[in-house]
């Protein structure tokens, strides 16, 4: 139970639930027991001791200085297993959990090759800008000082920019799949010239309705290509996808848990005669609570619960689907420099967000699904530090 508040969780028998609840009226039943978890102590003896170096990868000399630059020591499991079979060209299938480090996997060995091979063309295709941002931020990290270049195709963004970055000479494209089909219609870009392809977050890209639009880019793609697939999760959708898409591929699955090994999980319960807005108050003057990120049903109520937050001195923003473009890359940059400590959000911010140091993730609003949850909660207890996140039920 989450303590020294004026809330309670329901490990009593007083305080226990019926046999179970939807997440809402339209959600998927969730036990709610399901939401509280201890983490795992991390110790030497469940370390996971790499195989490789970076050192050992045979890497471009400046592709190696930026990593070094970066801070990265070691690889993580799905680097480690990873990044040698697709600098030999494999096809890959990668079921990793968020936060293990999967984009660099990627990334470090396609910036290899495009160092060796200037003309290759490489296509990543992310569900969000949020994570499209994020990949082509990472990307300029690794490329710093060499003249590789990359063209961001996402909404929300003057299309006619992206026309004219695309007539000029660029390596690597990130797009989301609607802005990228958009720009295939005009015949702005040709995807049969790319030889190197990668899926990212390929479930959070069918929960959100994109299954037919990822079938269509797919069908336009050379026969002859690299296919690189990621996700946290494989089910029927995501297995018909691999299918079309990946050729005698390597598939490394490192999704040892449901949820973050290094996550606390608990509930926090309501009680009269406090509101949920002064129970959620109380948790947010805590020491502890440094960084937090909480999460809405909807936009007007995380519009809503941001307004009344800053109301009351505390320092807080909001990012949801009916922001434009530059506010949400603004109070992201906002959130990462922390000049708000606090950012309310829809289900838009648990993909796609790579914050450092988010302590708490706070469900101030109940997911739709589990699936939803494991991806809100995932936003914290990254790179193997500790996180905590709170569950309300009124």
């Amino acid at each position: 139970m989450y303590k020294n508040t004026r809330s309670y969780g329901f490990r009593g028998r007083r305080n226990r639930p019926g046999p179970g609840f939807r997440a809402n009226l339209s959600g998927k039943y969730i036990n709610p027991a399901r939401f509280i978890n201890k983490p795992v102590e991390m110790s030497v003896a469940n370390e996971y001791i790499p195989k490789f170096s970076f050192s050992d990868f045979n890497l471009n000399e400046s592709l190696l200085q930026n990593i070094i630059k970066k801070g990265y020591k070691n690889p993580t499991p799905i680097q480690d297993q990873a990044i040698s079979p697709i600098m030999n060209g494999r096809d890959v299938i990668g079921i990793a959990n968020t936060g293990t480090g999967k984009t660099a996997a990627f990334l470090v060995p396609l910036i290899n090759t495009m160092h060796a091979d200037r003309q290759m063309k490489t296509l990543i295709v992310a569900p969000t800008r949020e994570l499209a941002l994020q990949i082509r931020d990472e990307f300029l990290s690794f490329t710093e000082g060499s003249n590789l270049s990359p063209v961001l195709i996402i909404g929300g963004t003057n299309i006619q920019r992206q026309v004219g970055r695309l007539r000029r000479d660029y390596n690597i494209v990130i797009a989301t799949p609607g802005r990228l089909l958009d720009l295939v219609k005009r015949n702005s870009i040709n995807l049969s010239r790319f030889t190197k392809i990668v899926l990212d977050e390929v479930d959070r890209m069918l929960d959100i309705g994109f299954i037919h639009d990822v079938k269509r880019i797919i069908s336009y793609l050379p026969k002859n290509r690299q296919s690189l697939f990621f996700s946290a999760t494989v089910g029927n959708r995501e297995e018909e996808i691999i299918k079309s898409f990946v050729s005698n591929p390597i598939k490394f699955e490192l999704t040892r848990r449901e949820t973050a090994e290094t996550v606390e999980q608990d509930v926090v319960r309501v009680q009269p005669p406090l509101s949920k807005l002064d129970t959620l108050h109380d948790i947010l003057i805590k020491e502890e609570v440094k960084k937090v990120l909480i999460f809405g049903k909807t936009k007007w109520a995380v519009d809503k619960l941001s307004k009344r937050l800053v109301e009351r001195g505390f320092k807080a923003g909001t990012i949801h689907g009916g922001k434009s473009q530059n506010h949400r890359q603004s109070t992201l940059d906002d959130f990462k420099e922390n000049r708000i400590t606090i950012l309310t959000a829809t289900d838009l911010a648990s993909r796609g967000i790579d914050v450092d140091n988010i302590t708490h993730v706070i469900n101030y609003d109940l997911p739709q699904s589990w699936e939803d949850y494991i991806h809100r909660i995932g936003r914290t207890g990254r790179a193997n530090k500790q996180g905590k996140a709170l569950t309300f039920l009124e």
